[in-house]
This record gives structure tokens, C-alpha cells and sequence, in this order.
């Protein structure tokens, strides 16, 4: 309930111990039929830190967090394990469901990483833009075919205290029973005006937009549609 994203870091450095830590309580989140299809890419070196963020839009936390890590769904470990047992079987590793699976897993298993971290007082920032240049982005790690940066993940001692930024009400997204079409809209029609207040307050009592004016300016942005043929090209579904 106290989650914020944390964009400013000090010098002190998260330990091997609290790292480890943090992954191991993110493999505890649940997993699809236990096929575990993710990894995590730890980067702490400062020049590796600097080319990726130059690779994810030049995010300046990037660089100074402690410790970013590239949460990847990974179906590459699946398909080299099971090979040996399935003979003349094909395999539907390419398959969408198996795309969505490891996709899944991955996110569960950060957001798992995400709390573990912020009970020890660390905090953290998710960063799509992994994704501007994936293709750059995914040779940097040296990452082989089904395995794709879903994410990256800022980690360190916090040097701010942002506010709480507001969610939509919770009968925006909570429905009993059926889809309730105008609970849905009543609740985002809600969420505009409180929205518009908080990010006016949060501007220094500039004018601000609303909730639904930024969503419509951000799907009305032709965004990474490279992803399609990236993922295909990288393995991934082929069906």
C-alpha cells in the first residue's frame, strides 16, 4: 500500500546478500506448472549500466541505482532441457500460450522481487524502456533465441520520498459476477477529477490534464511496434 517508484538513488550499495535475497523471494511467486520460464540479468558494473540506459531512452536512474536488473521471460531453458526427453515429439515451445506463460512468470516473480526489496528499505523503479531497442538491447546481454527483456528493474537506497501517486477507484477495476460496463466508465470518469487534482498539486498548482486525455495521447503513439517482429524473430509465437 506504501508502493511508490523511486527515480533517485544514493551512493550506498545494495549487498550480494540482500540481492540475493530479493531473487530468491521473487522465485517463490507462483509459476504456471512449475516451468519457472524466466531469468534475471544483474547489472552493477558502471559502463554496462551506462550503455543500457542509453539503449532505454538515456533514464538517468539507470545509471545511478545500485544494482539493475532485466527480468526476461525465457522459454530458451525449457526447450534445451526437455529436448533430450521428447524424441520424435514436436514441440509447441513457439506456441502464444507458451509466450504468455513466460511473460506471466516473469512479471509475477519481479513484483514478488519489487516487495522483498522495499521491506528492506530499498526501493525500486520498473523501466520498459528495455524495450525502445530491444534488438540492441537483448545483444547487449547476449541473450539467445526465447529469451526477450520483458523489463528492467532500478534497485537502491532511496533518495526521495515521492508521494503516492492515486489508482483508479477500487470499483474501476473490481467486478462481481459479469463485466459491468457503466461501473467501469463511472469509475474512470471519477478517477479523472482526482487525478487532475493530484497532478496539479504535484506540479506546483500548474494545470493539469486528465487521466483519460493521457491515456489518449499514449495510444494515439505508434509505439515499439517492432516488438511483433522482434519476438517472432526471436522464436517466440510462431503459432
Amino acid at each position: 500500500m506504501n508502493h511508490r517508484s523511486i527515480r533517485k538513488y544514493t551512493n550506498q550499495q545494495v549487498t550480494e546478500e540482500q540481492l540475493n535475497t530479493i531473487i530468491e523471494a521473487g522465485q517463490m511467486a507462483s509459476t504456471s506448472s512449475n516451468v519457472q520460464a524466466y531469468s534475471v540479468i544483474a547489472v552493477s558494473d558502471p559502463d554496462q549500466k551506462r550503455a543500457l540506459s542509453a539503449l532505454a531512452g538515456n533514464q538517468a536512474y539507470i545509471e545511478e541505482c545500485s544494482v539493475f536488473l532485466v527480468w526476461c521471460a525465457d522459454l530458451y531453458r525449457l526447450k534445451q532441457v526437455s529436448e533430450v526427453h521428447m524424441e520424435e515429439q514436436p514441440s509447441y515451445v513457439d506456441s502464444t500460450e507458451n509466450f504468455i506463460v513466460a511473460t506471466v512468470d516473469a512479471a509475477l516473480a519481479a513484483q514478488n522481487a519489487a516487495i522483498a526489496a522495499e521491506s528492506m528499505g530499498l526501493g525500486i523503479v520498473y523501466i520498459g524502456g528495455v524495450r525502445n531497442q530491444i534488438a540492441e538491447f537483448a545483444d547487449q546481454l547476449k541473450l539467445p533465441d526465447l529469451v526477450y527483456p520483458l523489463f528492467g528493474m532500478c534497485v537502491g537506497y532511496p533518495d526521495q520520498e515521492p508521494g503516492i501517486r492515486p489508482r483508479l477507484p477500487r470499483s474501476g477495476v473490481l467486478h462481481k459476477g459479469t463485466y459491468n460496463v457503466k461501473q467501469t466508465l463511472e469509475a474512470a470518469a471519477n478517477y479523472d477529477k482526482v487525478y487532475t487534482e493530484y497532478m496539479r498539486v504535484r506540479s506546483g498548482d500548474k494545470p493539469a490534464a486528465a487521466w483519460s486525455q493521457f491515456m489518449s495521447k499514449r495510444l494515439a503513439e505508434p509505439v515499439r511496434l517492432h516488438m511483433k517482429d522482434f519476438l517472432q524473430g526471436k522464436g517466440f509465437m510462431k503459432r
